[in-house]
């Protein structure tokens, strides 16, 4: 039986009604059922529109222009939106940004997990939804003249986009860091990092600033074991911008897309910043992970703090532990807390944070979380809350089955991404838990990116 041919070719122009989007905010119009998937159109919009890419049951375009437009469209305030595609949201009006995170959840849960009837709240909203990100990446390059330039790569290359003034997402006072070692590093005839040829200096200049500290901290990331002009470069800075307390230099000296080497130091300065969330202290070094919007971040534990329930004869253990945040929130309630972490120099941060809040009821280990978990099963702990915090891929299966072994009261999952964490729920809930509430967050206002953290209780036996 020969196959339906595609209702449209590639290189066609269309006119399209638009009436869904995608969870990464494309609009989703249909030619004779067929749906192609749109990147800045919205629901309710007409717009003609090239066909770039065919596939058998769906395809892609490009907006050309919009014919009628949507309420909900607003002018994006970044000079280089349509170019960067570090955002995709700015097209559309904050609300509708907040409805279609809430609706990429809910859906989430209806589809993947099968659990329709669970609550989802109303996303937590950004009072300001701009200028929140803490920490700046920034790529350097160079203009045929040879000046350098520091830009974000353009959508689908490593070509940097010139002519970025600043980026509406970032700390301004970031944007100001990377334009000074820009400018200094330039004066002083530094090269920058060619790619195809791996030649060079300068890959990349990062900046980290604490939300309420206003520490700053430097990164200056070289494929060269040397920087050169290192102490003319720390002394201008260090005399325009004494509030700088860190500078370190990174040297990733491989042929890769990874912006980080293997090796750094610090070249003035303290090896740490700090930064507060909620009556907390942090201490931050050069690659810990630290969430980038410490406002929401708070919002997001507290709710994840209210969801453990914690008592004060409670054991929490706190998988995927990082630097000790969630864990340090957990302890302010718990009789005991114990983090693992398969990256060693963050469980150093861990206790480096435990021991700088004054905390001597929690405790940090290196190891897979999958493997560490049955260990202390099999020596008698029985957590009465866990709280786990995945990459985006969510969580490897032998650390669900590893979480149901130990058999907690309640489990509380903080997720970025909503359709792994719904296949987690779903086989957590297999295993005996059932889902309470879902509380997502907006962490990341003009990207399509949401956060959530759900309440599970374990299930009375028969």
């Amino acid at each position: 039986m020969a196959k339906k041919a595609a209702p449209v070719k590639k290189n066609e122009t269309v006119t399209l009604q638009f009436e869904d989007l995608t969870h990464e905010g494309s609009g989703v119009g249909k030619i004779n059922g067929y749906p192609l998937f749109v990147p800045y159109a919205l629901p309710g919009e007409e717009g003609d529109v090239k066909v770039v890419k065919v596939n058998k049951n769906f395809g892609f375009g490009k907006l050309l222009e919009v014919r009628k437009s949507s309420d909900e469209r607003v002018e994006p305030p970044c000079d280089v939106y349509y170019k960067c595609g570090g955002c995709q949201l700015q097209h559309m009006s904050y609300d509708m940004q907040l409805d279609m995170k809430q609706e990429q959840v809910k859906n989430a849960m209806r589809k993947i997990a099968h659990l329709k009837d669970v609550p989802v709240h109303p996303i937590i909203r950004m009072d300001d939804p701009w200028r929140y990100r803490n920490k700046v990446q920034m790529p350097v390059g160079e203009k045929e003249d040879g000046e350098l330039i520091t830009g974000f790569y353009q959508k689908r290359s490593h070509r940097i986009i010139e002519g970025m003034e600043t980026c509406v997402i970032q700390n301004e006072e970031n944007d100001r860091m990377v334009e000074a070692v820009r400018r200094i590093a330039d004066r002083l005839s530094i090269p920058a990092y060619d790619e195809q040829n791996d030649t060079g200096v300068l890959r990349h200049i990062v900046v980290r600033t604490g939300e309420v500290t206003r520490d700053t901290m430097i990164v200056i990331i070289t494929r060269t074991p040397d920087l050169p002009h290192q102490d003319e470069l720390v002394t201008e800075l260090i005399k325009t911008y004494p509030h700088i307390k860190s500078i370190v230099h990174n040297i990733n000296d491989r042929k890769t897309n990874s912006i980080w080497g293997k090796k750094s130091k610090t070249i003035w300065g303290e090896d740490y910043i700090y930064d507060m969330i909620g009556d907390i202290k942090f201490a931050i070094s050069a690659k810990s992970f630290y969430q980038v919007n410490p406002p929401q971040t708070k919002k997001l534990y507290d709710k994840a703090l209210e969801y453990a329930r914690v008592g004060s004869n409670d054991t929490v253990v706190d998988a995927y532990c990082g630097i000790g945040t969630i864990s340090l929130f957990m302890a302010q309630e718990a009789k005991k807390v114990y983090g693992v972490e398969v990256v060693p120099e963050a469980v150093d941060d861990a206790k480096k944070n435990a021991k700088l809040n004054g905390f001597t009821n929690a405790e940090f280990y290196v190891g897979e979380a999958e493997k560490v978990m049955p260990w202390w099963t099999a020596q008698g702990m029985r957590p009465d809350v866990i709280v786990v915090d995945p990459p985006r891929k969510g969580c490897d299966e032998e650390l669900l089955k590893a979480m149901l072994g130990m058999e907690p009261k309640r489990i509380v999952y903080v997720s970025c991404n909503p359709s792994t964490l719904a296949r987690d729920l779903r086989i957590l809930e297999d295993g005996g838990y059932a889902t309470q509430e879902v509380q997502p967050v907006d962490m990341f206002p003009q990207t399509h990116h949401v956060e959530a953290v759900c309440w599970l209780e374990r299930k009375a036996s028969d």
